[in-house]
């Protein structure tokens, strides 16, 4: 809270009167600039929180940015106990965060061997196949899921109600064999994924 403002007894115990709002109103005008430098592309959301981390207490807009994100933060939680849709949604989510999460560790299982984790672009390497692998279980599921949408429209006469829709999401593994073996038609693709070696090809058949 702002200093100096009167806390009720019944919550005084989890308050902080200590925000300076002359703090972030000196600094309002470099602040906003600081923002507006990011929303530009003039510079980078990384390159300002290595600038401004907590290495940088003491300077006057990083005190003044910290005052403010005080107070955002506590409109955020008042949101967040007081809005029950609000806090419904937050958490629906989260969960759908989490639910990524389970499906990669359901794709890959056990532990990364020795000899894929010997350097940084090796385990990216690792990453970056499995975000792919999840990327197209989800595709699969969206669109067997936009399917039954479909039928169901048709069907009912009516598109699914919105508050079910909210509550689908295309994470679940029921239905997908994770253990088989796949084999994926390269062979059909060439040309767009290797297009140099399409064209190498191409030059050699006509010579």
């Amino acid at each position: 809270m702002p200093r100096g403002t009167e806390i009720p007894e019944s919550v005084r115990a989890i308050c902080l009167a200590n925000v300076d709002l002359q703090r972030i109103s000196t600094q309002w005008d470099q602040a906003v600039h600081l923002i507006a430098s990011v929303h530009s592309g003039h510079t980078s959301a990384v390159h300002v929180t290595a600038r401004y981390g907590s290495a940088a207490r003491g300077d006057p807009l990083y005190e003044a940015v910290s005052h403010l994100g005080r107070l955002l933060r506590t409109v955020f939680l008042c949101d967040y106990f007081l809005n029950d849709v609000f806090r419904r949604e937050l958490l629906r989510v989260l969960n759908r965060g989490e639910a990524v999460n389970a499906l990669k560790r359901a794709i890959y299982t056990g532990r990364v061997s020795s000899h894929q984790a010997k350097q940084h672009e090796e385990m990216q390497a690792v990453a970056d196949a499995l975000s792919l692998l999840a990327n197209i279980l989800m595709a699969w599921n969206t669109a067997r899921n936009a399917a039954g949408s479909d039928h169901w429209a048709q069907r009912r006469d009516g598109a699914v109600p919105p508050e079910l829709i909210g509550r689908i999401a295309p994470t679940r593994t029921e239905g997908i064999n994770l253990r088989g073996v796949f084999r994926f038609p390269f062979e059909r693709y060439a040309e767009k994924i290797l297009p140099s070696s399409a064209a190498e090809k191409m030059t050699a058949s006509a010579s």
